[in-house]
């Protein structure tokens, strides 16, 4: 796995359906907020699910890992900020740091690993080459 400066980050408020009887974010939530940042990532990097779509590609994730630190509540806003790191597997690998918006305390950290799969639903063990044009345009030599 190598480090990129490919970074996105976008801010969130947590609903009242987001939070469970002791008031802090139901920790499955926490999940879309990790979408949210991709999706954030994706519009900015130009490689957003619509367009993996269009080029014939699933990308589901088959691995997340989250280590909660702080709890959220109600009303409070937080920063997702999410990271790509780059792989020779044929592999999205993405690290996030979710943030409280008003002290940049940190809430919790994650990491989402997510496979190419063409639209017969087989794994690709290589990048789609859509793809290696990506990480040409996006990734320093």
């Amino acid at each position: 796995m190598i480090v990129t400066d490919l970074k996105e980050s976008i801010e969130i408020a947590v609903r009242f359906s987001e939070i469970d009887m002791m008031n802090v974010v139901w920790h499955g939530n926490y999940v879309k907020y990790l979408e949210d940042g991709r999706e954030a990532f994706g519009k900015k990097y130009n490689i957003n699910y619509l367009f993996l779509y269009n080029q014939e590609v699933y990308v589901p994730l088959v691995n997340i890992e989250i280590e909660y630190k702080k709890p959220l509540r109600y009303d409070e806003k937080a920063i997702v900020e999410v990271r790509y790191f780059d792989s020779e597997s044929a592999k999205l690998i993405f690290e996030y740091t979710i943030y409280r918006s008003s002290n940049m305390e940190v809430i919790a950290t994650a990491k989402t690993v997510q496979a190419f799969l063409n639209k017969k639903m087989e794994l690709l063990l290589t990048f789609p080459d859509f793809f290696i044009q990506w990480k040409k345009k996006w990734l320093p030599k």
